[in-house]
């Protein structure tokens, strides 16, 4: 073996050392992962207490069951009340030779709010979510350009919920959102 690679050798077994030496360090400045393990259930109690409202048309349903599935409201009493517009806008990228569209991207843009539930309802917070993805429309296969739209349509959905569920997790790990 040559001295370069007695000192790649080397490298590679200080690597895993100085990650855990660095996540160690972390530890000492306040850090905390947001999907490890809490004292407090402070967050997940307050995500619990997230009702989602009414999305219309079909892939705000969509939406809607991916925020419910994330937040986990399973009927507990409910202290906020999530409203979410979701709007698309479509760029057609790439055209054939006779003009037809070969590759269309979609933004999908959700606008949320978050309104406790008192009487009158106050605004604690809100944000707005963007995602975009794309897909091809292969020429003559109209079934394989639905299926591709679908499955686009589906992974912005996942997208925007896990960013909506992210922002509100940060927003509850201060302790329960307050009107401003």
């Amino acid at each position: 073996m040559s001295s370069d690679g007695a000192a790649d050798s080397v490298a590679a077994m200080t690597r895993p050392r100085r990650a855990v030496l660095a996540l160690l360090l972390l530890g000492g400045c306040g850090f905390r992962p947001l999907y490890g393990p809490r004292e407090s259930g402070t967050v997940t109690q307050g995500l619990e207490t997230i009702r989602v409202g009414l999305i219309p048309e079909r892939n705000g349903q969509l939406l809607r069951r991916q925020l419910e599935q994330r937040l986990g409201t399973d009927g507990a009493r409910m202290r906020y009340d999530l409203r979410v517009g979701l709007a698309y806008g479509i760029d057609l990228q790439g055209f054939a030779r006779d003009g037809t569209p070969s590759r269309v991207r979609i933004t999908a843009t959700a606008n949320w709010f978050l309104y406790d539930t008192g009487s009158p309802a106050r605004l604690v917070a809100n944000g707005t979510e963007r995602a975009f993805d794309a897909y091809n429309v292969p020429e003559n296969q109209f079934f394989s350009a639905d299926t591709s739209r679908d499955a686009t349509e589906r992974r912005l959905l996942d997208q925007l919920a896990d960013d909506i569920v992210r922002r509100l997790a940060v927003r509850f790990e201060s302790g329960p959102p307050t009107a401003a």
